[in-house]
């Protein structure tokens, strides 16, 4: 792996544990409305991650195509950094890592909120798919995105039932109006 690689893994990787740290809520409410969903997603992060490397170690199926899979698993990576940047740009002050409603929230629905509900999972997914890709390994695509796929739709249904129950039919027309991570898909 070039130097190229791991500037690009830990520059990903830090922002996701800085974003972790200082972008949680102070609303004691917080927990009652994470269901742990955090801790899930974190720990399957982890172990998600670490399967990934370990498979590179243990198994041999590289996906071939020369450098094309892993550089562009890189682009993904960036990519996918940018869309979760930008949703949590457009949240501005509303945006923390735990589920919370603070008392002046409104529904975003502007921005790439106009065209998923959850965009910056979206971008996160992307990210995990850069970084299956960037190891040029085919086990380490499903190890990489598949576990962090079933946690992220655990906290999306946890996240909307709270959005829903804070929102009522606003969210409800919205959750009408627009997909949940893929544009016009899903």
């Amino acid at each position: 792996m070039t130097i190229l690689f791991k500037i690009v893994w830990v520059i990903w990787l830090l922002s996701e544990v800085l974003l972790g740290r200082l972008m949680r809520s102070k609303n004691e409410k917080s927990a009652e409305h994470d269901k742990n969903s955090l801790v899930i997603i974190w720990v399957t992060i982890l172990v998600s991650i670490s399967m990934c490397v370990l498979s590179t170690v243990y198994l041999d199926f590289p996906i071939g195509l020369g450098f094309i899979p892993a550089y562009t698993g890189l682009v993904l990576i960036m990519l996918g950094m940018v869309i979760r940047f930008t949703a949590i740009r457009s949240l501005g002050k509303h945006f923390t890592v735990d589920l919370a409603i603070r008392k002046d929230h409104r529904l975003i629905k502007s921005g790439l909120y106009s065209y998923v509900r959850h965009p910056s999972y979206t971008g996160s997914l992307l990210s995990f798919l850069g970084f299956g890709l960037s190891l040029n390994s085919w086990p380490c695509i499903p190890l990489a995105l598949l576990p962090v796929i079933i946690s992220f739709m655990y906290r999306i249904n946890v996240e909307e039932k709270m959005l829903e129950k804070s929102f009522g039919e606003e969210y409800k027309q919205y959750q009408h109006e627009t997909k949940r991570l893929i544009p016009w898909i899903y």
